[in-house]
This record gives structure tokens, sequence and C-alpha cells, in this order.
């Protein structure tokens, strides 16, 4: 049975993965690092409660014996300006899985990646090198596994407020027209949480998932 750490655990795909914790059989413990409470009430989970996530020196006792993470913190492009997106994905990734690669040896790492992620630095869009250079951070840390997922548009099984026009339309659009025509365009936001547990769970010979990987994965 694992010890499972996972920030982001209050986002959309987040919290998927953390019910999906708490009711596997194989999770142990879990423990979820966070700016406000869930209100979840598990006999598996203790909530860390957290503000500075480029310094977690503070909290690092929770890190120790963690087998599992999942790393799910990301923000909207066009949401915050420059320097602040480069520090959320980044920076927190930086901070946060440095602090568990110190803390264990034999830690598996599950990143929520995003598709067109590029890792040789050369793409000019924001996003993508942005998630490349975070990626490359990641895989230097040596992980005993490391996972990347890179979902395209991620369609929420669950009702939300939708972040701006473009999500609201593709909302509409997504499962009787897009999905269908163009498959490998996104992935439920479901699929991609039971995806990333299994994954972390069980091992995969790939290291990077991109959509079409996620969406055609299944769970041996």
């Amino acid at each position: 049975m694992k010890n499972v750490i996972i920030t982001g655990s209050n986002g959309m795909i987040g919290s998927l993965i953390l019910r999906n914790c708490l009711e596997n059989p194989n999770v142990k413990s879990v423990t979820t690092i966070v700016r406000r409470t869930s209100g979840l009430d598990h006999p598996k989970l203790k909530e860390i409660i957290h503000s500075n996530f480029e310094d977690f020196s503070t909290i690092a006792s929770h890190f120790k014996n963690q087998d599992l993470c999942f790393y799910c913190i990301g923000v909207y492009t066009g949401k915050v300006p420059r320097d602040e997106f480069a520090k959320i994905t980044i920076d927190y990734t930086k901070s946060f899985a440095e602090m568990v690669r110190q803390n264990n040896d034999n830690t598996t790492f599950c990143f929520l990646s995003g598709q067109g992620a590029d890792r040789s630095g050369s793409s000019k869009l924001m996003f993508a090198k942005d998630k490349g250079i975070a990626e490359n951070l990641l895989f230097d840390l040596k992980f005993s596994q490391m996972y990347s997922f890179r979902p395209g548009y991620i369609y929420p099984t669950q009702l939300r407020v939708e972040p701006n026009f473009f999500y609201k339309v593709m909302r509409v659009l997504y499962r009787p027209f897009l999905s269908k025509v163009y498959p490998n365009i996104g992935v439920s936001s479901e699929k991609l949480a039971d995806t990333m547990v299994a994954v972390g769970l069980h091992g995969n010979a790939r290291s990077i998932f991109e959509n079409k990987d996620i969406r055609l994965y299944k769970n041996s």
C-alpha cells in the first residue's frame, strides 16, 4: 500500500485524483498540501494548509515517507501576468518537487503538464516553453519513476464555472462534435485523473503520456 502526497487537490483534476486515492485499496494514506481546506473528512486524509509555495521548509516533515506524488497545480494562460505564470508553472513545481526528492529515495512523481510542452526550449509559446522547463527540472531530479501527462482540452465531467468564453464554447462542442471528429483534441477529466492514478500506482514503460496515450490507456 502506498503513501500518497498531492498538491492541487482543490482543482478539477487534483480533486478527482484525491477522491480516487481515498477510495483506492492500494493507497494507505493521502497527504494534501493546500492553501484552503477541501472540506473532506476521511481517515486516510491529512490536509496541510500552507501558503508559501516557493518554500516548503516549515512543513518538510510531511514530505517524508511518500511513495507517490501527484502534482496538479496549474493556471490558465491569460489569467495572470507573464512573470506570475512562470512562477506558478516553474518555480512552484521546482520547490515542491525538490522537497519531495530531498525527503524520499523511491518516490514516483506524476506531473500534470499539457499538450505542446516543449522540452527543447525553442517554443515561442509561453505555455509550451514553461511547461517544458518544468518537465526538464523534474526529469533531472531522477525520481524512482517520473511521468508527465500532456492532455489537450480537458472536458469537465462535473459542473463548474468555465474560466473564459473559449472554454464555454469547448464545453458545448466537445462531446457531441469535436471528440468524434478530432478524438485526440482532448480527454475527459475523469479519464485523465483515472489514468494518472493507475500509472502512478502500477507503473508504465512510457514516461510521457500525450493526449492520445491518456485517452487510449487501459488499466489492466
